[in-house]
């Protein structure tokens, strides 16, 4: 069983095809949104529009990487917005011991209360649904008790806020820059190293993974603990260019975008697939769905009607798929 999570079996082009075609279904709908906006959005093909489309979908996009790992064991995870306000808080707090330790404080508390969820899942099988609600119920509380309260903690640090203001080279965005870096090295984990095969394996067959010698219960901690470490960085990345902690405030609904950004790009919620490419291209369809919104002075409220009509689309062909 070892040696065939090493070697799997030959696939077919048309089974290749159908495992991806949900992403290329939705890098079409991706190239035809951005095709429309050029035409009938007044600036939309701006360079610094677009610039500010890619900043603005960081920390998203962070989440919604995360996420994906997550969904492909088969889970969810709906405290990660809970999580980035938990970072955003502890780092605030931590400023006045410098930049560094207050950004590896907030990452570490985050990171762990992230293994903590996978711990209880993987002992106790409580569903992820359930675990992962708690924990954002109870992870604002905890943000708004370090807050004082959930008051708004301002500061001026400049080694902190180059994370979410700077740029390198004084062209790329400090924000661009660490989400590209994440996304590469989670393409690499997940298609080349023994990890990503856990992860596959435990989303596609947790018994049979657990029959091969694989530790799920490890994997899924590990996994949960990875999805808290990247909601971290995402807070810390919105703090960083808001230049405040604000509790009630940062990560709110940013786990419905990021669970839509990786349904959307082809990841099962049933577990067992994912592509981080497809989850790149369904948070650019997120953002740049409420951005076109906004540029045409389209309500808001409108934009998440649309995104949650596309989640359903998308879920009933996954669920027509598995028939």
């Amino acid at each position: 069983m070892a040696e065939a999570l090493k070697s799997p079996l030959p696939r077919t082009r048309s089974s290749a095809f159908a495992d991806y075609a949900p992403t290329y279904g939705a890098a079409a709908a991706l190239i035809l949104l951005i095709l429309g906006n050029i035409a009938f959005t007044p600036n939309f093909a701006d360079i610094d529009n677009f610039r500010n489309i890619l900043v603005q979908v960081t920390p998203t996009m962070v989440v919604a990487v995360g996420m994906t790992f997550v969904i492909a064991t088969g889970g969810i995870d709906l405290s990660v917005g809970s999580l980035m306000a938990i970072a955003s808080a502890v780092a605030a707090v931590c400023l006045e011991y410098g930049a560094f330790p207050a950004i590896l404080a907030g990452l570490a508390v985050v990171s762990l209360i992230g293994a903590f969820s996978g711990w209880l899942i993987s002992t106790f099988k409580i569903q992820p649904i359930i675990v992962t609600l708690a924990m954002l119920i109870a992870g604002r509380g905890i943000a708004q008790v370090i807050s004082n309260g959930g008051q708004l903690i301002p500061f001026s640090n400049e080694s902190f806020e180059f994370l979410g203001k700077g740029s390198l080279l004084n062209f790329l965005p400090m924000p661009i820059f660490v989400m590209t870096l994440i996304v590469g090295l989670a393409i690499f984990v997940l298609r080349s190293t023994i990890f990503g095969r856990y992860v596959i394996a435990v989303g596609g067959n947790e018994n049979a993974a657990r029959l091969s010698g694989i530790s799920v219960r490890g994997t899924k901690i590990a996994i949960y603990a990875l999805s808290g470490l990247l909601a971290g960085i995402a807070g810390l990345i919105y703090t960083a260019r808001l230049g405040a902690s604000d509790a009630s405030q940062v990560g709110v609904n940013i786990e419905l975008d990021a669970i839509a950004a990786t349904v959307v790009g082809g990841t099962a919620l049933s577990g067992g697939r994912a592509t981080i490419i497809g989850t790149v291209i369904g948070a650019l369809i997120m953002v740049i769905i409420t951005t076109s919104f906004v540029m045409n002075d389209i309500k808001y409220p409108y934009s998440l009607v649309i995104k949650a009509a596309i989640i359903l689309f998308v879920v009933y062909l996954q669920r027509s798929k598995s028939r």
